[in-house]
């Protein structure tokens, strides 16, 4: 018996066919040909939810995705200190720093978020808030970090900080010159001096206390530092701050180009509604998440009005308080459109205040549960330049209770969102399907 090694077999000659898999080459890469200019030409006429996808494709491709990138939200500061952030995206227009200046555990699996503010937590809860002072990077540290992205990022547009000092927002003013949106977080009133430097400045937003995060002061002293500093504002946000008449008389005095304010859950001290008439050029009032509209608003005849105003939006608001939401429709009695969403206490006697507005033009309703047909009807009659309404989710207004003159009414407006109840809509979806009524049928037999 013969036995043959493994290692003699015979070898198959190199033309042998299988000898080796027969690959193909790799076919050539035709955007290498292209120069870099050209090929970020190209690359900008795509969506930019498919940057991301394209800096996937190879290593140049990733690299021009950091010039292409305009806006960035840095969440490690150590990626600014080191400069890794300027050599890999040296074109931002846009920089948020708020979460990269706040120590949380990165790796943790709970995020707590609140609007414009989310963090990572642990679970080591502690009563003072999710953002303790000592989570906060210093100040000094912070106005260091704002130096380097104004000596960086010369064409700045946007940056939002947290706990920024009058230093830094100098540094930032000084080699930004082109800065036309500035967001603030828990920063003092002295703070604010500093946007005095900035010459083209045009949004503001002030976040002085967020509930469970964080809580700075911002009073009648602040505001009127941000008045004297910013006369070319168009856009102002403020949240969680205080204040009183004179602060918003002091904006409405110094910034003459003012358009829109925002004030998002307000700690204002009562009678400031009678300083909106200050605001010559104001056309837009919005209030947002706000547990009071004005608790002390004064005598009628002292309350004024804002004359150019156009559009008034609450949103989330208490607006129980029939004194305060009268005084707000007579400061705003020129209004063209009002928004109404998600209100609590909104009733048909609080909202046949609106009345006082004549010249309403369009009216959107949603989420107002206690609002009536009834309620409803008798406001919009009055509003004899009406030609827009919106009505969803208001689930205490029926079709069965539209009146001929509100059927009148409908016919001839210009645009009609009718959905007011919501559990109505879904019956008549499911109408014929069956749905809903085998199931009653199955419980039923379970009673017995």
């Amino acid at each position: 018996m013969q036995l043959q090694s493994l290692s003699s077999t015979p070898s198959r000659s190199p033309s042998s066919p299988l000898s080796e898999p027969d690959l193909d080459p790799p076919a050539p890469n035709f955007t290498s040909l292209l120069s870099d200019e050209l090929l970020l030409f190209i690359l900008t006429k795509l969506p930019i939810s498919q940057y991301s996808h394209n800096s996937l494709v190879c290593k140049r491709w990733l690299y021009l995705h950091g010039r292409l990138l305009r806006s960035l939200k840095i969440l490690d500061w150590g990626f600014l200190d080191s400069g890794r952030v300027v050599d890999r995206f040296p074109n931002l227009t846009e920089v948020d720093l708020v979460h990269a200046c706040i120590r949380s555990p990165r790796n943790s699996g709970i995020l707590v978020t609140h609007k414009s503010m989310s963090v990572h937590v642990d679970s080591l809860f502690s009563p003072n808030g999710f953002v303790e002072e000592s989570d906060v990077l210093r100040p000094s540290v912070i106005d260091q970090g704002l130096k380097l992205v104004g000596e960086w990022f010369p064409n700045l547009r946007r940056i939002a900080a947290i706990g920024a000092s009058e230093i830094g927002l100098l540094n930032i003013a000084r080699e930004c010159q082109t800065l036309q949106e500035l967001e603030l977080h828990c920063c003092g009133d002295f703070a604010l001096k500093g946007v005095s430097g900035f010459k083209n400045l045009q949004i503001v937003k002030l976040i002085g206390c967020i509930d469970w995060f964080y809580s700075s002061v911002i009073s009648d002293i602040g505001l009127t530092i941000l008045a004297q500093g910013c006369t070319r504002l168009l856009k102002l946000e403020l949240r969680g701050c205080e204040g009183s008449y004179d602060g918003i008389k002091a904006i409405g005095q110094c910034c003459q180009m003012l358009e829109e304010l925002t004030l998002v859950d307000h700690r204002m001290d009562g009678g400031w509604l009678a300083a909106l008439s200050y605001c010559g050029n104001l056309k837009t009032l919005k209030l947002q998440s706000c547990k009071i509209i004005d608790s002390s608003p004064g005598p009628d005849e002292h309350l004024g009005s804002c004359h150019t105003i156009e559009e008034l939006h609450l949103q989330q608001c208490q607006v129980r308080d029939k004194q305060g939401m009268k005084a707000l429709f007579l400061v705003c009695e020129p209004v063209r459109e009002i928004v109404l969403q998600d209100c609590w206490g909104l009733a048909d006697d609080v909202f046949s205040l609106a009345t006082i507005c004549r010249r309403v033009k369009l009216i959107s309703l949603e989420g107002c549960s206690l609002l009536t047909t009834l309620g409803l009807e008798t406001v919009v009659l009055s509003w004899i330049e009406l030609q827009r309404l919106r009505v969803v989710s208001c689930n205490n207004m029926k079709d069965s209770e539209v009146t001929p003159a509100l059927a009148s009414l409908f016919s001839v407006l210009k645009e009609l969102k009718w959905r007011p109840d919501s559990k109505s809509l879904l019956a008549s979806s499911l109408a014929g399907t069956g749905v809903g009524v085998k199931g009653s049928r199955f419980f039923k037999r379970l009673k017995h």
